[in-house]
C-alpha cells in the first residue's frame, strides 16, 4: 500500500476540492487524488454562474428557488434534496465570496446575479462568463492554504472493497508508471460527467465517468442514467459551450427565416426556458429543414459591443477561435450538445451509497437534486453545498472509525488483469470503438429517443463490449501511457452507455431529457415517477425503481 488516509477525495474539481476542504476542517487527514492537476478539472470549463436566493438583482428566496429546481426537474428531483441545495446556498456562495471568488457586481457593490433559463428571479450570480474558471482557482488556494496532500496524475481504476466496506482506490500512476494502492477508511467519488460517451459534447476528453462505472462494478446502483442533458448552445462543430449567460443578458435564437423560433414552443419564456424545451425546439428546427448547416443561430449583435466585452467577453473568444466568428457583428453557428449527466451514483443528502466507507458528491453522484432536467447555475451550486456536507461526513465517519487495510491479494489480482491487457499484441485499438460508442449513441440516444433506436442502440454497444474484450495497447510503456489510460476509460464509458440504455428503454414516458415524442409523448406520473436504478449482474445492467421523494409540491404541467 503506497499510503492511507482518514479520507481519499477520487477528483478534484469543485465538489472534489470542496469536500477536501471540509474533511480537512473538521479535523481528518485527507488526500486528493485526480488524473490531472486540479485547476485543469472541467469544472473550470463552467461558465455562466451559479444559483442561490441572494435577492440582489429581485425579490428571491430559497422557496421560489426550491420550486424552480423542482419544476425544472419535471418532478423527478428529489424534494428533500433540492430544499437542502437552496436552503445552504446563499451562506455557501457567500463562503465562497469571502475565500476571494471574484463575483461580477451591482452598481452599489453587491454580488450581480442574472436571468437563468426557468428561473423565477434572476439568481444566477456570476464571474463575466468565466465563473467556475474563477471558482476552481479560489478552491485551489485554499486546498494549497491546508496543505492538502494531492495525488496528481493518478489514475483511478478500481476501488477496494474489503470486508464489505470501500478502503481505498488502485490508481495506474501516470508519471512514474506501475498501479499504485492508496487505502482510505472512506471515500468519496467526485470525477464528475460521461460526457464523452458522444460526438457532440461540451465536455472535456476526461469526462469518461470513471467513478460511476467503478461505483457500478462494486454494487452500488446508478440512478436515473437515461437523464442525459443537451445543452441548446453548443459551438459547431467542436461542441464547445456558449453560456446560457448569453441568453441571460438578452440573446435571440434565429433559425435560417431569420425568426424568433421559441415562440412557438415556449411563447412565455422564450429564450429563458429550460433547456430539455429549448434543445428539442432546435432539433425539431433542424430536422425541418429550418436550420442553417445543421444548426441554428445565436444572435448577441443587438446587445452591443460594450455589453458583450464586460459580461461575454470569453464567449467572443471562444467564438472567434474555434468558429471564426465575432459575435459583436455576426450571429453564432449553435446546436445542441451532450452536456451534463443528471444521474449518476445513488446517494442520500449526505453522500452516502449504500457501500459502507463509500461517498459520492458532483456531477457522478445522483442525490437527485436536478430530476429529469437540471437549471443553469444549479450543477455548480450543488458542487458546493454537497461537496461541503459529504466531506463533512466522511470525515466524521472516518474519525469515528480506525482500520485501513489493503489486501495483498487484491493489488496482485489488479496487477495480473492489467498486465494481460497490456501483453496482449493483436487486437483492435481503442479509439476505433469509442469513435463508434459516441457517434451511434449521438444517433440512437440523442434529443429524442425511438424504441426501435434504443434497441438498436444496445445491441451495438452489446457488441462494443464484446469487442472491447479483444482491445489491444499498443503502448507498452509506463510513463504517461495514454493510450493504456484511454483503454481503461473506454471500458468505463461501455458500462455507463449500457446502463443507459436499457433505463431509456424502460422509462416508457417523455419527461425532462428523456423525449420519446412518437411513442409515448406525454409525462406519466401514474407509473414513472420515479428513479430508475441501474446495477450489474453477470455484468449485464438489470433496472429497478424506487419512488421520488416528495414534500410539498405535487406534479403539475409544466409551461413556459
Amino acid at each position: 500500500m503506497e499510503a492511507k488516509h482518514d479520507v481519499l477525495i477520487v477528483g478534484a474539481g469543485c465538489a472534489g476540492m470542496r469536500a477536501a476542504i471540509e474533511a480537512h476542517d473538521a479535523g481528518a487527514d485527507v488526500a486528493l487524488l485526480s488524473k490531472i492537476h486540479p485547476v485543469r478539472s472541467h469544472s473550470g470549463a463552467a461558465e455562466g454562474g451559479i444559483n442561490a436566493a441572494l435577492g440582489n438583482a429581485s425579490d428571491d428566496d430559497p422557496e421560489q428557488h426550491a420550486y424552480d429546481t423542482v419544476k425544472g426537474s419535471d418532478y423527478l428531483g428529489d424534494q428533500d434534496a433540492i430544499q437542502i441545495l437552496c436552503d445552504e446556498a446563499p451562506a455557501d456562495v457567500y463562503q465562497l465570496e469571502h475565500w476571494g471568488a471574484v463575483f461580477s457586481r451591482t452598481e452599489d457593490g453587491r454580488i450581480a446575479q442574472r436571468p437563468f433559463g426557468a428561473a423565477g428571479a434572476p439568481r444566477t450570480a456570476y464571474a463575466a462568463d468565466i465563473t467556475g474558471h474563477v471558482l476552481v482557482h479560489v478552491l485551489y488556494e485554499q486546498v494549497m492554504k491546508r496543505e492538502i496532500p494531492t495525488y496528481e496524475e493518478f489514475f483511478a481504476w478500481k476501488l477496494v472493497m474489503n470486508n464489505d466496506r470501500c478502503q481505498g482506490v488502485i490508481a495506474w500512476d501516470l508519471l512514474d508508471g506501475g498501479l499504485k494502492s492508496i487505502g482510505a477508511k472512506t471515500v468519496v467519488v467526485t470525477t464528475g460527467g460521461a460526457g464523452r460517451l458522444y460526438v457532440g459534447t461540451t465536455n472535456a476528453y476526461a469526462c469518461t465517468g470513471d467513478g460511476m462505472s467503478m461505483a457500478l462494478r462494486v454494487g452500488v446502483a446508478l440512478k436515473d442514467m437515461e437523464m442525459m442533458q443537451f445543452h441548446p448552445t453548443t459551438l459547431s462543430p467542436t461542441g464547445v459551450l456558449i453560456t446560457e449567460g448569453t441568453r441571460g443578458e438578452g440573446a435571440y435564437l434565429l433559425n435560417s427565416e431569420n425568426d424568433r423560433f421559441l415562440k412557438r414552443y415556449a411563447p412565455n419564456a422564450m429564450e429563458l426556458a429550460s433547456r430539455d424545451v429549448i434543445s428539442r425546439a432546435e432539433q425539431t428546427e433542424i430536422d425541418e429543414g429550418r436550420g442553417v448547416n445543421g444548426n441554428v443561430l445565436l444572435d448577441l449583435r443587438h446587445l452591443g459591443a460594450e455589453k458583450i466585452l464586460e459580461r461575454l467577453h470569453g464567449t467572443r473568444e471562444l467564438s472567434m477561435t474555434f468558429a471564426g466568428v465575432d459575435p459583436i457583428s455576426e450571429p453564432i453557428p449553435v446546436r445542441p450538445g451532450a452536456h451534463y449527466h443528471m444521474g449518476g451514483i445513488d446517494t442520500d443528502v449526505w453522500g452516502l451509497t449504500n457501500v459502507e466507507g463509500l461517498y459520492a458528491a458532483g456531477e457522478c453522484a445522483c442525490v437527485s437534486v436536478h430530476g429529469a432536467n437540471r437549471l443553469g447555475g444549479n450543477a455548480l451550486m450543488e458542487t458546493i453545498t454537497y461537496g461541503k456536507r459529504v466531506g463533512r461526513h466522511a470525515a466524521e465517519w472516518a474519525l469515528a472509525n480506525t482500520t485501513v487495510e489493503v489486501p495483498f491479494s487484491i493489488e496482485a489480482d489488479s496487477e495480473r488483469e492489467l498486465n494481460a491487457l497490456l501483453d496482449r499484441r493483436e487486437g483492435e485499438r481503442p479509439w476505433s470503438i469509442r469513435d463508434e460508442l459516441a457517434s451511434t449513441m449521438h444517433e440512437n440516444f440523442g434529443v429524442f429517443r425511438r424504441e426501435d433506436q434504443m434497441r438498436k442502440q444496445g445491441e451495438i454497444v452489446e457488441t462494443l463490449r464484446e469487442r472491447y474484450e479483444r482491445v489491444v495497447v499498443e503502448d507498452k510503456g509506463q510513463v504517461f501511457n495514454n493510450d493504456l489510460t484511454q483503454a481503461l476509460e473506454l471500458g468505463f464509458l461501455l458500462d455507463l452507455a449500457a446502463s443507459m440504455v436499457v433505463c431509456g428503454i424502460e422509462r416508457k414516458e417523455s419527461r425532462g431529457a428523456h423525449a420519446r415524442p412518437y411513442d409515448y409523448p406525454d409525462r406519466d406520473d401514474e407509473n414513472y415517477l420515479r428513479h430508475t436504478l441501474v446495477t450489474l449482474e453477470d455484468d449485464r445492467p438489470q433496472v429497478d425503481w424506487r419512488p421520488v421523494t416528495l414534500t410539498k409540491w405535487q406534479p403539475q404541467e409544466r409551461t413556459y
